[in-house]
């Protein structure tokens, strides 16, 4: 293997990591805001640390391999993508973040009734497929994975255009319970943005994926 081709692998390895740690991250941020688990919300809050840790040595490998490797073709469309990628992961991290910080603001549980009728459960479970298919479309070079997330994110966007309206009508009839309930309101819209996060990381797969997939039929 050459130095390059070294470098690249390190990359790469770091990058699934990356990507683990930020599915690790949503999944509990989803377990800690739907079972008030301030524990686990600490824990967030904790990991944090390391997810900035590993994006800062990402950035830093990703401009050393551009500055003195010189790489080119897939090479280069692979480090292009993970610069890109790497800080899309460390956004989406930060929404779990911002989860586990609403966690220990609440005093009370959130009403089931709100819960069901928004839709936070299905927002959380369609927002996780979309970063786990992100993540096996990385790991796998699966291009067509990667296309499917523009199609989930429908029912995103879907659920997050009725929010604001099912959490005005609750409020109505439930003003003991508004500041819990515009905390679930954020909650929708921060998974909302995790399901746009996981869109601009498809096309950064995309672009690394098919610009090889189109130079080999061409040759």
């Amino acid at each position: 293997m050459t130095h390059l081709d070294v470098e690249v692998q390190r990359l790469r390895d770091d990058m699934k990591e990356m990507f683990a740690l930020t599915c690790s991250q949503i999944n509990k941020a989803r377990q800690s805001f739907l079972n008030i688990d301030k524990d686990l919300a600490r824990e967030i809050i904790f990991y944090e640390r390391r997810m900035n840790s590993i994006e800062l040595k990402i950035d830093r490998d990703c401009e050393n391999i551009l500055a003195l490797l010189n790489p080119v073709a897939i090479d280069l469309r692979f480090v292009l993508a993970c610069m890109k990628i790497n800080s899309s992961l460390e956004r989406i991290a930060d929404n779990a973040e911002g989860l586990a910080r609403y966690v220990n603001e609440i005093k009370q549980p959130f009403d089931d009734e709100l819960i069901k009728k928004i839709g936070l459960v299905e927002m959380f479970s369609a927002a996780e497929q979309m970063l786990a298919d992100v993540c096996a479309a990385f790991e796998t070079e699966n291009a067509a994975l990667a296309h499917a997330v523009f199609q989930k994110d429908e029912r995103l966007n879907e659920l997050n255009s009725k929010a604001a309206t099912v959490t005005e009508e609750f409020i109505k009839t439930h003003l003991d319970k508004t500041y819990e309930s515009l905390f679930v309101l954020s909650a929708i819209r921060k998974m909302e943005r995790v399901g746009d996060i996981a869109k601009n990381i498809a096309e950064e797969i995309i672009f690394y994926i098919e610009a090889k997939v189109l130079k080999h039929k061409k040759d």
